[in-house]
């Protein structure tokens, strides 16, 4: 079942690496490179963390079969059909909180700290964005432009963790954490919900102590 769940992470990470190389202008085979970028970044740089040998993806072929299908299929979409203006950031909010909760398992797997479980599980997730809009120029990446996106995986993370100290099964878990998750990320898109932000600093003249 976790396979399962992770598989729809990945096919959701694909269509928005294929969603942000349209809009960045880019033809299919950037649609292509995205859509792996996207998909298996995170998980990579967690299996070196890990020095996990082979890479996760490597002998998966269901996998990689998936990204290749998801990726054409989009693009083929994209072809004839447009989409809601903000349909790359809900595809997004999927593979995030399906990804990043997978994360958590891989790392509690690895017997690494609790601490490091929830590191491991936010790169995981955050990960194939930041390289995603990256190559497609956008700067800063949606990571450091949204403040409820990391903070979202992490909580998805603690809630995993929490509820797996508690001796739910891996299934149950997975399924609460990556709704936390996806309720944090939509909740910011559509309700405009932030964390509270510092009021900006005054300078020069007319600031504070200036006479």
């Amino acid at each position: 079942m976790l396979h399962v769940l992770y598989l729809v992470g990945i096919a959701a990470f694909a269509a928005s690496g294929v969603l942000a190389a349209y809009r960045a202008n880019m033809d299919p085979f950037g649609g292509l490179v995205l859509a792996f970028a996207a998909s298996i970044s995170g998980g990579t740089l967690r299996d070196l963390i890990l020095d996990r040998r082979p890479l996760y993806w490597t002998h998966d072929w269901v996998l990689l079969t998936l990204i290749i299908c998801v990726g054409v299929g989009t693009i083929v979409y994209l072809r004839f059909w447009s989409l809601p203006r903000r349909s790359l950031l809900v595809v997004d909010a999927i593979g995030l909180s399906v990804v990043t909760v997978i994360g958590a398992r891989a790392a509690i797997d690895a017997g690494v700290t609790p601490l490091a479980v929830l590191i491991l599980a936010v790169l995981t997730g955050v990960a194939g964005e930041v390289i995603r809009d990256v190559l497609c120029g956008e700067f800063p990446p949606l990571l450091l432009r949204e403040d409820v996106y990391a903070i979202a995986a992490l909580a998805g993370a603690c809630c995993y963790l929490g509820i797996y100290r508690l001796g739910a099964g891996a299934t149950t878990a997975a399924a609460i954490s990556a709704g936390v998750v996806f309720a944090l990320r939509m909740g910011s898109v559509y309700l405009g919900l932030h964390l509270p932000r510092p009021h900006r600093l005054s300078g020069g003249r007319g600031g504070p102590g200036s006479g």
